[in-house]
């Protein structure tokens, strides 16, 4: 999720489109946050680990 957002906020900041900037930042911090909760050992969607 993290790279799929990035991925977004490059091709949106090349091509000037606004939307795909918004959603590659919606998806990077939800990423990190789905993330570090599995790092941190809290179950995220009923695994141990998000990854």
């Amino acid at each position: 999720m993290i790279i799929l957002g990035v991925i977004l906020l490059i091709i949106g900041f090349l091509t000037g489109i606004s939307i795909l900037w918004t959603i590659g930042v919606i998806l990077v911090v939800i990423g990190l946050v789905l993330w570090l909760l599995g790092a941190v050992g809290h179950a995220v969607g009923g695994r141990k680990h998000y990854w």
